[in-house]
């Protein structure tokens, strides 16, 4: 709640910027202080998450009809024919839509505008039926019989591409060219994203695959602008970025100020379409070293000069669009910045992130929770019932972290050393942070089993842990693991407050990027790979 009301304080300021002109320095409020009253920010129309919206159930099977209709007619217009208002029409009617209708409207594209399978069948028994030459003769003269096969050859496959092409990726493709169309799309998307996640359909999947690829075309990097976002652009950009933060919420105007100040960079990739609204963004700090703590790079006083920085350490990134999950946009961006920093600062050698791992305890506490309950059953149940479960048993805590943990045993009603463990972290407000002694056992346990989860737990090949799959595919490495990197609330529920430093080494990110996508392995630095050994000391 009270982040909801810094944030809607900020907006209200931010809104006074744009009302009264640029606010000075004496404007700025400092931490804590309160701004009285608030506005409702609404993203919903800029942000594509699928929405519940208030409109009159009683016209909806109306407007889902004339959206149907619309569709229809749509798809099967002329390309001479007058399209502008008619999809713009569409558009609209679509949006008045509630959210069951809109699923159904999803659901109709899905199915009935796909792929004719009957004309493709029988495309493709007369293209079987035709003289396959392939070109192949054995002087470079064609004949006037060749000449004639290869034509009906190439028509016939003219043919079936054509009739591969599902009936909705022509709707999208005509919408594309219309103004606003491309947001529209990746608006679409997104709702198309959130019923999939409701009703998880094979023809929905389909359509959602295509629509991806679609717009991954449509936004490729060729295409995209990049723009430094800094305190002198339009407020109304500078909401979006509030909005849109999606690592470390801006807490008030004084810290957007800070993070598009001096020893910091903001850039994000825009699209001519869809003007002035990042895609996705990302915040950089310039350093003398490598930082290892996130409070270190929002809150620390001041900022060095920037003559004296010589590693750029990017913090945050966050896609602002739902519609284009799973297009890695952020690839692209950070090997832009990486080489535009290059250019305008010579100075700068080290470029590295300092990043959460968002999946760290929702791996560890489950695995915990089974730990303590196998050490539970006793050993004469455990012969029938319980032998399939045991053959999975793995032992996540180590002989050596055992004893230390069961030096805790007096504190705890279980004595079990992995539900000691699993009572510490999940404590109310994380209480065993304030622990010296427990801090001391639990660093080197949770350190290993964190490098444990990032380099080694896969999921299809990839590595499980998003993040760490996202910059490893880019081709960076894992270069340190950092103790309360992040302390907040937030920080601590997630990660048990661990931050990661992924090193971008320039001359080594393909041969990086190249072996993870062949062999799933995570490169790492040799402080990190010992991190993982549960034969190190404890202490």
């Amino acid at each position: 709640m009270a982040n909801i009301v810094k944030n809607n304080s900020l907006t209200k300021l931010m809104r006074m910027k744009m009302k009264d002109g640029r606010l000075g320095n004496a404007a700025i409020p400092r931490f804590g202080d309160n701004v009285s009253g608030s506005l409702n920010f609404d993203s919903s129309e800029d942000n594509g998450i699928a929405q519940k919206e208030n409109y009159s159930l009683e016209n909806s099977p109306r407007v889902l009809e004339k959206v149907q209709r619309l569709i229809h007619e749509a798809i099967t217009m002329k390309k001479t024919d007058s399209t502008d208002m008619k999809f713009s029409e569409l558009c609209e009617e679509y949006r008045k839509l509630d959210w069951d209708n809109k699923r159904m409207t999803l659901f109709v594209l899905a199915t009935q505008y796909g792929i004719d399978r009957v004309n493709v069948r029988n495309l493709i028994k007369h293209y079987m039926s035709l003289d396959h030459c392939d070109g192949k003769h054995e002087s470079n003269e064609f004949t006037a019989d060749n000449e004639l096969n290869l034509t009906a050859l190439y028509r016939a496959e003219e043919k079936i591409r054509s009739a591969l092409t599902p009936n909705s990726a022509r709707l999208f493709e005509r919408i594309n060219w219309q103004p606003g169309g491309l947001k529209f799309l990746v608006d679409l998307r997104a709702d198309l994203r959130a019923t999939i996640q409701d009703q998880n359909l094979a023809p929905l999947r389909a359509l959602d695959t295509e629509l991806k690829n679609m717009l991954a075309n449509w936004l490729s990097p060729a295409g995209l602008e990049l723009h430094q976002i800094t305190w002198n652009d339009s407020a109304s950009l500078l909401e979006k970025i509030v909005a849109y933060e999606a690592v470390h919420p801006v807490s008030n105007l004084y810290d957007l100020k800070r993070r598009l100040g001096v020893g910091r960079r903001c850039f994000g990739y825009f699209h001519p379409s869809i003007p002035g609204e990042p895609l996705i963004f990302i915040q950089v700090a310039l350093t003398k070293n490598i930082v290892e703590s996130i409070q270190e790079v929002l809150w620390d006083e001041p900022p060095i000069a920037e003559l004296e920085a010589t590693t750029a350490l990017f913090y945050s990134i966050s896609s602002t669009q739902p519609g284009l999950s799973g297009i890695n946009l952020g690839k692209f961006l950070i090997k832009r910045v990486v080489r535009l920093l290059q250019q305008e600062m010579p100075n700068i050698q080290t470029f590295v992130t300092l990043s959460p791992v968002p999946g760290f305890m929702q791996w560890l506490l489950p695995k915990l929770a089974s730990q303590a309950k196998f050490a539970t059953l006793d050993s004469a149940d455990t012969q029938q019932e319980n032998l399939d479960v045991l053959t999975f048993k793995e032992e996540l805590i180590s002989p050596s972290e055992k004893l230390l943990l069961e030096s805790f045993r007096q504190l705890a009603t279980n004595t079990n050393p992995s539900y000691i463990l699993w009572n510490w972290l999940t404590s109310p407000a994380s209480e065993w942070t304030r622990s010296e002694q427990q801090l001391k056992v639990m660093q080197p346990i949770l350190l290993r089993l964190c490098a444990r989860y990032i380099l080694e737990e896969k999921k299809r090949g990839r590595a499980l842990d998003p993040v760490t799959n996202f910059h490893a595919q880019n081709g960076a490495i894992v270069e340190s693991l950092n103790w309360m990197g992040d302390k907040s609330e937030y920080g601590l529920a997630q990660s048990a407050g661990i931050m990661v430093n992924y090193l971008y080494r320039l001359e080594n990110i393909e041969e990086n990027s190249q072996m993870y996508f062949d062999n799933g392995v995570v490169p790492a630095s040799p402080k990190v790979e010992y991190l993982r050994s549960p034969t190190k000391s404890l202490l």
